[in-house]
Protein backbone atom coordinates (compact mmCIF):
# COMPACT_ATOMS: atom_id res chain seq x y z
CA UNK A 1 0.00 0.00 0.00
CA UNK A 2 3.12 2.37 0.32
CA UNK A 3 2.40 3.13 -3.58
CA UNK A 4 -1.29 4.05 -2.85
CA UNK A 5 -2.04 7.84 -3.17
CA UNK A 6 -4.15 8.79 0.11
CA UNK A 7 -4.21 12.32 -1.09
CA UNK A 8 -5.75 11.34 -4.40
CA UNK A 9 -7.86 9.05 -2.44
CA UNK A 10 -9.02 11.59 -0.13
CA UNK A 11 -9.53 14.75 -2.76
CA UNK A 12 -11.63 12.51 -5.07
CA UNK A 13 -13.63 11.55 -2.13
CA UNK A 14 -14.11 14.67 -0.50
CA UNK A 15 -15.23 16.02 -4.31
CA UNK A 16 -17.60 13.44 -5.03
CA UNK A 17 -18.95 13.91 -1.16
CA UNK A 18 -19.64 17.61 -1.75
CA UNK A 19 -21.01 17.13 -4.91
CA UNK A 20 -23.75 15.28 -3.79
CA UNK A 21 -24.63 17.08 -1.12
CA UNK A 22 -24.95 19.83 -3.25
CA UNK A 23 -27.64 19.04 -4.95
CA UNK A 24 -29.03 17.63 -1.41
CA UNK A 25 -33.08 18.16 -2.61
CA UNK A 26 -32.53 15.33 -5.68
CA UNK A 27 -30.35 13.20 -3.96
CA UNK A 28 -31.79 12.72 -0.04
CA UNK A 29 -34.31 14.92 -0.31
CA UNK A 30 -36.31 12.75 -3.07
CA UNK A 31 -35.44 9.57 -1.69
CA UNK A 32 -36.57 10.46 1.67
CA UNK A 33 -40.20 11.95 0.10
CA UNK A 34 -40.61 8.39 -1.44
CA UNK A 35 -39.96 6.59 1.41
CA UNK A 36 -42.48 8.54 3.22
CA UNK A 37 -44.83 7.98 0.70
CA UNK A 38 -44.64 4.35 0.60
CA UNK A 39 -45.23 3.98 4.28
CA UNK A 40 -47.82 6.16 4.47
CA UNK A 41 -49.88 4.62 1.69
CA UNK A 42 -49.19 0.93 2.97
CA UNK A 43 -50.59 2.56 6.49
CA UNK A 44 -53.75 2.96 5.00
CA UNK A 45 -54.28 -0.19 3.43
CA UNK A 46 -52.47 -2.04 5.88
CA UNK A 47 -55.91 -3.43 7.54
CA UNK A 48 -56.42 -5.32 4.25
CA UNK A 49 -53.28 -6.74 4.18
CA UNK A 50 -53.00 -10.27 5.44
CA UNK A 51 -49.84 -10.74 7.51
CA UNK A 52 -48.34 -13.87 8.26
CA UNK A 53 -46.71 -12.78 11.78
CA UNK A 54 -48.72 -12.02 15.20
CA UNK A 55 -44.87 -10.55 16.23
CA UNK A 56 -45.64 -7.08 14.42
CA UNK A 57 -47.21 -5.37 12.31
CA UNK A 58 -47.24 -5.04 8.93
CA UNK A 59 -45.78 -0.99 8.87
CA UNK A 60 -42.44 -2.12 10.81
CA UNK A 61 -41.86 -4.87 8.44
CA UNK A 62 -42.20 -2.72 5.76
CA UNK A 63 -39.92 -0.04 7.24
CA UNK A 64 -36.97 -1.87 6.96
CA UNK A 65 -37.25 -3.13 3.51
CA UNK A 66 -38.23 0.13 2.34
CA UNK A 67 -35.21 1.30 3.87
CA UNK A 68 -33.07 -0.87 1.93
CA UNK A 69 -34.45 -0.82 -0.97
CA UNK A 70 -33.55 3.02 -1.32
CA UNK A 71 -30.41 2.11 -0.23
CA UNK A 72 -30.00 -0.10 -3.28
CA UNK A 73 -31.32 2.13 -5.79
CA UNK A 74 -29.30 5.22 -4.28
CA UNK A 75 -26.09 3.04 -4.17
CA UNK A 76 -26.06 2.26 -8.26
CA UNK A 77 -27.66 5.40 -9.30
CA UNK A 78 -24.72 7.20 -7.71
CA UNK A 79 -21.78 5.88 -9.69
CA UNK A 80 -23.56 5.33 -12.38
CA UNK A 81 -24.88 8.84 -12.76
CA UNK A 82 -21.85 10.11 -11.75
CA UNK A 83 -19.26 8.48 -13.72
CA UNK A 84 -21.64 8.69 -17.15
CA UNK A 85 -21.34 12.84 -16.29
CA UNK A 86 -17.89 13.10 -16.09
CA UNK A 87 -17.62 11.23 -19.70
CA UNK A 88 -20.06 13.26 -21.10
CA UNK A 89 -18.47 16.37 -20.15
CA UNK A 90 -15.37 15.35 -20.78
CA UNK A 91 -13.95 15.60 -17.01
CA UNK A 92 -13.51 11.96 -16.59
CA UNK A 93 -10.69 11.79 -19.02
CA UNK A 94 -8.50 14.29 -16.69
CA UNK A 95 -8.65 11.14 -13.76
CA UNK A 96 -7.58 8.73 -16.53
CA UNK A 97 -4.58 11.43 -16.85
CA UNK A 98 -3.75 11.87 -13.83
CA UNK A 99 -0.90 10.61 -11.59
CA UNK A 100 -3.24 7.72 -10.01
CA UNK A 101 -3.89 4.03 -10.86
CA UNK A 102 -7.66 3.49 -11.96
CA UNK A 103 -8.05 1.18 -8.85
CA UNK A 104 -6.88 4.57 -6.79
CA UNK A 105 -10.39 5.71 -8.44
CA UNK A 106 -12.18 3.08 -8.15
CA UNK A 107 -11.88 2.83 -4.62
CA UNK A 108 -12.64 6.72 -3.87
CA UNK A 109 -15.65 6.74 -5.62
CA UNK A 110 -16.76 3.33 -4.25
CA UNK A 111 -16.41 4.98 -0.62
CA UNK A 112 -17.87 7.99 -1.13
CA UNK A 113 -20.89 6.07 -2.68
CA UNK A 114 -20.29 4.30 1.03
CA UNK A 115 -20.91 7.79 2.87
CA UNK A 116 -23.21 9.25 0.82
CA UNK A 117 -25.77 5.67 0.84
CA UNK A 118 -24.92 5.23 4.76
CA UNK A 119 -26.44 8.74 4.94
CA UNK A 120 -29.47 8.59 3.24
CA UNK A 121 -30.09 5.09 5.04
CA UNK A 122 -29.48 7.19 8.35
CA UNK A 123 -31.59 10.02 7.70
CA UNK A 124 -34.57 7.38 6.09
CA UNK A 125 -34.22 5.94 9.57
CA UNK A 126 -34.35 8.89 11.65
CA UNK A 127 -37.62 10.52 10.32
CA UNK A 128 -39.22 7.35 10.31
CA UNK A 129 -38.51 6.56 14.01
CA UNK A 130 -40.11 9.67 14.66
CA UNK A 131 -43.50 8.65 13.33
CA UNK A 132 -42.69 4.65 14.46
CA UNK A 133 -41.09 3.00 17.56
CA UNK A 134 -38.44 0.10 17.42
CA UNK A 135 -37.92 -1.54 20.92
CA UNK A 136 -34.68 -1.75 19.90
CA UNK A 137 -32.51 -1.40 16.83
CA UNK A 138 -28.90 -3.52 16.37
CA UNK A 139 -26.91 -1.50 14.74
CA UNK A 140 -23.64 -3.27 14.00
CA UNK A 141 -26.00 -5.90 11.82
CA UNK A 142 -27.98 -2.62 10.15
CA UNK A 143 -24.06 -1.44 9.03
CA UNK A 144 -23.32 -4.50 8.25
CA UNK A 145 -26.15 -5.61 5.70
CA UNK A 146 -26.09 -1.76 4.36
CA UNK A 147 -22.63 -1.53 3.92
CA UNK A 148 -22.83 -4.87 1.84
CA UNK A 149 -25.79 -3.75 0.02
CA UNK A 150 -23.94 -0.92 -0.73
CA UNK A 151 -20.67 -2.45 -1.91
CA UNK A 152 -22.67 -4.77 -4.19
CA UNK A 153 -24.58 -1.94 -5.84
CA UNK A 154 -22.25 0.49 -6.10
CA UNK A 155 -19.77 -1.44 -7.88
CA UNK A 156 -22.86 -2.79 -10.42
CA UNK A 157 -23.44 1.47 -10.95
CA UNK A 158 -19.68 1.83 -11.30
CA UNK A 159 -19.55 -1.15 -13.54
CA UNK A 160 -22.16 0.36 -15.59
CA UNK A 161 -21.31 3.78 -15.56
CA UNK A 162 -17.53 2.78 -16.94
CA UNK A 163 -18.80 0.44 -19.78
CA UNK A 164 -21.47 2.82 -21.50
CA UNK A 165 -21.64 6.43 -22.78
CA UNK A 166 -25.25 6.99 -22.42
CA UNK A 167 -27.62 7.69 -20.64
CA UNK A 168 -30.42 5.04 -22.13
CA UNK A 169 -27.64 2.02 -20.78
CA UNK A 170 -27.99 3.30 -17.86
CA UNK A 171 -31.69 3.57 -17.64
CA UNK A 172 -32.24 0.26 -18.66
CA UNK A 173 -30.18 -1.44 -16.49
CA UNK A 174 -31.62 0.96 -13.59
CA UNK A 175 -35.54 0.04 -14.66
CA UNK A 176 -34.79 -3.71 -15.95
CA UNK A 177 -33.02 -4.88 -13.23
CA UNK A 178 -32.06 -2.78 -10.17
CA UNK A 179 -35.59 -1.41 -10.07
CA UNK A 180 -37.26 -5.01 -10.11
CA UNK A 181 -33.91 -6.29 -7.60
CA UNK A 182 -34.81 -4.48 -4.78
CA UNK A 183 -38.84 -4.28 -5.28
CA UNK A 184 -39.04 -8.35 -5.48
CA UNK A 185 -36.44 -9.21 -2.94
CA UNK A 186 -38.86 -8.95 0.12
CA UNK A 187 -39.03 -5.82 0.42
CA UNK A 188 -42.92 -5.76 0.73
CA UNK A 189 -43.69 -9.40 1.64
CA UNK A 190 -42.64 -12.35 3.55
CA UNK A 191 -41.86 -15.24 2.18
CA UNK A 192 -43.78 -17.31 3.45
CA UNK A 193 -47.17 -15.37 1.49
CA UNK A 194 -45.21 -16.74 -1.84
CA UNK A 195 -46.42 -20.38 -3.65
CA UNK A 196 -44.07 -22.92 -2.29
CA UNK A 197 -43.51 -23.57 -5.77
CA UNK A 198 -42.03 -20.60 -6.06
CA UNK A 199 -40.33 -20.21 -2.84
CA UNK A 200 -36.84 -21.51 -3.99
CA UNK A 201 -36.01 -18.46 -6.32
CA UNK A 202 -35.69 -16.47 -2.68
CA UNK A 203 -33.32 -18.95 -1.49
CA UNK A 204 -30.96 -18.28 -4.08
CA UNK A 205 -31.19 -14.82 -4.28
CA UNK A 206 -28.35 -12.99 -2.60
CA UNK A 207 -30.67 -9.89 -2.36
CA UNK A 208 -32.92 -11.38 -0.67
CA UNK A 209 -31.10 -12.26 2.37
CA UNK A 210 -29.59 -8.45 2.19
CA UNK A 211 -33.27 -7.43 2.90
CA UNK A 212 -33.66 -10.55 5.57
CA UNK A 213 -30.59 -9.46 7.06
CA UNK A 214 -31.26 -5.63 7.37
CA UNK A 215 -34.87 -6.11 8.45
CA UNK A 216 -33.55 -8.72 11.44
CA UNK A 217 -31.94 -5.90 12.76
CA UNK A 218 -35.19 -4.28 13.58
CA UNK A 219 -37.59 -6.81 14.55
CA UNK A 220 -35.04 -9.68 15.12
CA UNK A 221 -37.22 -12.59 13.51
CA UNK A 222 -35.27 -13.82 10.80
CA UNK A 223 -32.03 -15.88 11.42
CA UNK A 224 -29.30 -16.23 8.57
CA UNK A 225 -27.28 -19.14 8.79
CA UNK A 226 -23.46 -19.04 8.60
CA UNK A 227 -24.01 -20.09 4.58
CA UNK A 228 -26.16 -17.67 4.04
CA UNK A 229 -23.34 -14.65 5.38
CA UNK A 230 -20.91 -16.62 3.31
CA UNK A 231 -23.02 -16.29 0.18
CA UNK A 232 -23.87 -12.81 0.57
CA UNK A 233 -20.05 -12.05 1.15
CA UNK A 234 -18.94 -14.13 -1.89
CA UNK A 235 -21.65 -12.63 -4.02
CA UNK A 236 -20.48 -8.90 -2.75
CA UNK A 237 -16.82 -9.99 -3.12
CA UNK A 238 -17.61 -11.49 -6.81
CA UNK A 239 -19.00 -8.10 -7.97
CA UNK A 240 -16.28 -6.03 -6.64
CA UNK A 241 -13.50 -8.27 -8.35
CA UNK A 242 -15.50 -7.92 -11.66
CA UNK A 243 -15.61 -3.85 -10.84
CA UNK A 244 -11.96 -3.89 -10.21
CA UNK A 245 -11.07 -5.87 -13.19
CA UNK A 246 -12.75 -3.67 -15.96
CA UNK A 247 -11.42 -0.42 -14.52
CA UNK A 248 -7.72 -1.87 -14.43
CA UNK A 249 -8.91 -3.78 -17.70
CA UNK A 250 -9.64 0.08 -19.44
CA UNK A 251 -12.43 -1.75 -21.71
CA UNK A 252 -14.00 0.89 -23.61
CA UNK A 253 -13.79 3.72 -21.38
CA UNK A 254 -13.31 6.81 -23.93
CA UNK A 255 -15.60 6.82 -26.39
Amino acid sequence: MSNFSYSAFKTILSHEIKNYFRDFQWNILSPLVNTLLFIFIMSAIESYYSFVSNETSYIHFLIPGIIIMVVMQSSFNHLSEVIINMKQIGSFNDYLTSPISRIELFFSLLFSSIFVCLSIAFINIVVLLIFYNFNEINIFSSLYFLILTILIFASLGALTGFLSFTWDIQSAISNFFIIPISFLSGTFFSIDSINENWQFIFYYNPFYYLVSGFRNAFIENINLSYYNHLYIISVTTIFIGISIFIFKKGYKVIN
